[in-house]
């Protein structure tokens, strides 16, 4: 089943996805990605040799959905933005929340980029209409448990790497064709929260162009298995 994405002048696009691939320690200084990395690979998640890393996913992952089913209490979304190239060659760019397996990453984040899906905004913007100003774009994600919402996460496209960097990389690798989503990597949670929630809501605002896209979803986790 296709994407479809409603730009601000009305116009419906549907998408169906070929290639789905999620950016990982995009932070925008990588001196300090090293030094996260250095801190993960103390608490066990495998280091990857380079960064910033890509990591092909499913395509069937990339959803709309409004309820994300997982298998146990340890996974969490990321707030990210995604650029998609559509049928007509235009880019655009949507909010996206990349939901993880936790206990999976220990093992191989690639793997656990596989365990749940990157669930998409049904609103997107044309990347030609913001690149002029694409470092004032803000992200922002919250969760709810117990009824009570917290914020999570809050940055600017300044603090990840650009979308203008991950283009070069899909033109590098003759990916940058209709139905590739890339999905950016995603920034440091606040201290304090418990990021596995019974829902997750994000918001991308672009403040000089005063519009907002949004989406949320709830975390059920899947019957009790048998054996």
């Amino acid at each position: 089943m296709p994407l479809k994405f409603t730009l601000p002048s009305g116009e419906s696009v549907a998408v169906d996805v070929i290639n789905l691939l999620n950016g990982g320690y995009a932070g925008r200084h990588q001196e300090h990605v090293r030094a996260h990395v250095e801190e993960l690979a103390l608490l066990g998640v495998p280091a990857p040799t380079v960064t910033p890393t890509m990591y092909p996913v499913s395509p069937y992952l990339a959803q709309q959905a409004t309820v994300v089913p997982v298998q146990h209490g340890k996974t969490s979304g990321e707030v990210e933005w995604a650029i998609i190239v559509a049928e007509d060659g235009r880019i655009l760019l949507t909010l996206a929340c990349d939901h993880t397996d936790r206990e999976l990453e220990v093992h191989g984040i690639a793997w656990s980029k596989n365990a749940s899906p990157d669930v998409l905004a049904n609103e997107a913007w044309l990347l030609s209409e913001v690149e002029d100003h694409i470092d004032e774009l803000t992200l922002t994600a919250w969760v709810t448990n117990g009824g009570v919402e917290e914020k999570i996460q809050a940055a600017t496209f300044a603090d990840l790497l650009p979308p203008s960097h991950w283009v070069d990389v899909l033109k590098e690798r003759n990916l940058l064709n209709p139905g590739t989503v890339l999905i950016s990597g995603t920034v440091n949670m606040l201290e304090g929260i418990n990021q596995f929630a019974d829902a997750w809501r994000a918001e991308l605002t672009d403040p000089k162009l005063g519009r907002t896209i949004s989406l949320n979803y709830d975390v059920v986790q899947m019957a009790t298995p048998i054996g």
